[in-house]
């Protein structure tokens, strides 16, 4: 695997482009449960590069692709300086939901500071700004998701009728909460009035696409991910 910092004279935010103008529709399974990151080089105005750690990093654990290995010694600092952006943000690291994934990426690895990622996305400027809980928001995207068959799925229901589907959780907020809590996790979250909070096993699979290009997102208190099921988004409603 050859990796990949920046050209001699090439800015991180030209890299940005030319990563997303050259990636090519890949599909990864075997992700529930993964351990992942994303690291954002921030442009300013000009958005945000996500480049995602799925696949990589994971010689010693398949299922960790951000390993503590890695991780003690990473500083974004470092990678605001190897890259040359205005900013760079890790995400805190998540664990996938879904099964697989077919999702455009870059077809060259890229090394920050020690860990390995590939270009997944770009975002528009101030698309990453921390949200508040259970406040939707709006985000283009162009991947399909799959949660299979007979296997368990996260679901929030709001007020308006709309259920979200969990596709990632984190411990970064609580250290404990592992993926064997989540069946239960409606009896801790904290819950504006009208929402409610299920676990579902699958009677088929549930495959997720963007509506013209568009998802909409919402996360708990403790920054757990869904995905609105929204009309012509999702091949059924679980």
């Amino acid at each position: 695997m050859r990796l990949t910092i920046k050209e001699e004279g090439e800015s991180g935010c030209d890299l940005i482009m030319k990563d997303g103008e050259s990636a090519e529709l890949m599909h990864f399974d075997n992700l529930r449960n993964l351990h992942y990151c994303e690291i954002f080089l921030m442009c300013g105005d000009a958005g945000s590069g996500v480049y995602n750690t799925t696949d990589l990093n994971n010689e010693k654990n398949p299922k960790d692709t951000c390993p503590d290995s890695i991780m003690v010694n990473f500083s974004t600092e470092a990678v605001k300086k190897q890259y040359d952006v205005p900013g760079v943000s890790l995400n805190p690291p998540r664990y996938f939901l879904l099964d697989s994934v077919d999702i455009p990426t870059g077809t060259k690895v890229r090394d920050f500071s020690g860990l390995k990622a590939r270009w997944m996305a770009n975002l528009q400027a101030g698309a990453i700004s921390g949200g508040q809980p259970y406040i939707p928001a709006t985000i283009e995207r162009k991947s399909t998701w799959f949660f299979e068959k007979n296997k368990p799925v996260f679901i929030l229901d709001d007020p308006e009728g709309t259920s979200w589907v969990m596709k990632s959780y984190t411990d970064f907020v609580d250290k404990n909460l592992k993926y064997e809590n989540l069946e239960t996790l409606g009896e801790r979250l904290k819950l504006p009035s009208g929402w409610s909070y299920r676990a579902r096993v699958l009677d088929e699979d549930l495959i997720l696409r963007p509506f013209k290009g568009i998802a909409r997102i919402v996360q708990d208190e403790l920054q757990n991910t869904y995905d609105a099921l929204d009309e012509g988004t999702c091949n059924y409603q679980p």
